[in-house]
């Protein structure tokens, strides 16, 4: 395996399945909890970050009359809901998991504590970041980066339902082209829509790889965790 520790970036909005009339497709908790496994069995330590898009997005707030930083606080909880659902999913699979928290909620995970996180990650517990770094105004692909970056993992994997980063929205321009490759400065230059600039600058700034790839497509997490072509890399 190329990779010894992924953090892995999921989308709320990805839990809906296609016909989107739930919140939290159990189909998709199956079809993601069989590619972990599968990627875990190889022996690579596997952290995630999912967001909460699904059920609230903190943008949503200044629509409802909803003050900004109270409609981020109600995001980052959606994130732990998802990380619920999540980790029940992978239980059944029979894999240890850990859900801990930016912000403390004793009852139902555990507050984030870098060494403590690393140590689960080394026992081949897999571990899920919920409620974001626990400050309004950052998203979760920051906390992605940066819950990456504390736990010395080796790239962050940020599946997504396009199988890469293309020169425009595939889904509106059928002509558009993936890209294999990119360097930061690149992926900077030409404006691409990959992650916030926050994040961007962290991973750029700390060195560390992204790889944007279809988490829909069978197979595919191992692929990545391989170091196979399946998506576009970053670095």
């Amino acid at each position: 395996m190329k990779y010894k520790r992924i953090l892995l970036k999921l989308s709320g909005e990805a839990l809906q399945g296609k016909n989107k009339t739930t919140n939290i497709d159990p189909a998709v908790l199956e079809q993601y909890s069989e590619e972990i496994k599968a990627v875990r069995e190889q022996g690579v330590e596997i952290a995630i970050v999912i967001g909460g898009g699904n059920i609230f997005r903190g943008g949503q707030a200044e629509a409802l009359g909803i003050d900004r930083v109270q409609g981020d606080y109600m995001g980052m909880l959606a994130t732990v809901v998802n990380g619920m659902a999540l980790q029940s999913a992978l239980e059944r699979h029979g894999m240890y998991t850990r859900l801990m928290s930016g912000i403390k909620m004793e009852q139902v995970c555990e507050p984030f504590i870098r060494r403590r996180a690393i140590r689960h990650l080394e026992k081949g517990r897999i571990v899920i970041f919920g409620a974001g770094i626990g400050n309004p105004y950052f998203t979760t692909d920051s906390t992605a980066a940066l819950r990456a970056i504390e736990t010395q993992s080796n790239v962050v994997l940020k599946g997504t339902r396009v199988d890469g980063v293309y020169t425009a929205d595939p889904e509106k321009v059928p002509t558009a082209t993936r890209y294999q490759k990119l360097s930061f400065q690149e992926a900077y230059e030409k404006n691409l829509n990959i992650m916030d600039m926050t994040a961007f600058t962290l991973c750029m700034e700390n060195k560390l790889p992204i790889i944007v790839f279809d988490m829909n497509k069978k197979g595919n997490l191992l692929k990545v965790a391989k170091g196979e072509e399946a998506g576009t890399l970053i670095s």
